[in-house]
């Protein structure tokens, strides 16, 4: 089991890029929501962020990756718009114990993308 974050420490809205065991993860938080997903796009398989904990659009109302723009839904990673339409982005399973994001070990293996 990994601890990722507190939950509390992530702010309605925002979004955190994570490192664990060289595998890249990304959290947002919304309607006090954890939405878990692996840091690549279905595209490309190139990371999703602008800048360091910036995936999110100017609205923040949906995940947008920063190498052709595609707009994914925050709640299910549905790809709305740009060249993965359709696909979506792949989450991570985890579970909150004592206000802790946790995920098992087993979880930190990213599925190949198709």
């Amino acid at each position: 089991m990994v601890c990722l974050f507190a939950k509390a420490d992530l702010d309605e809205g925002a979004a955190l890029g994570l490192e664990v065991n060289n595998h890249y993860l990304f959290a947002v938080k919304k309607a006090d929501q954890i939405y878990l997903y692996w840091n690549r796009c279905p595209h490309l398989g190139t990371p999703l962020e602008w800048l360091e904990d910036q995936f999110l659009d100017a609205d923040g109302a949906l995940i947008q990756c920063s190498t052709h723009g595609a707009l994914f839904q925050i709640e299910d990673g549905h790809c709305l718009a740009g060249p993965c339409r359709g696909k979506y982005l792949q989450k991570v399973p985890y579970y909150i114990e004592n206000g802790l994001v946790l995920v098992e070990d087993t979880h930190l293996r990213p599925q190949v993308l198709a």
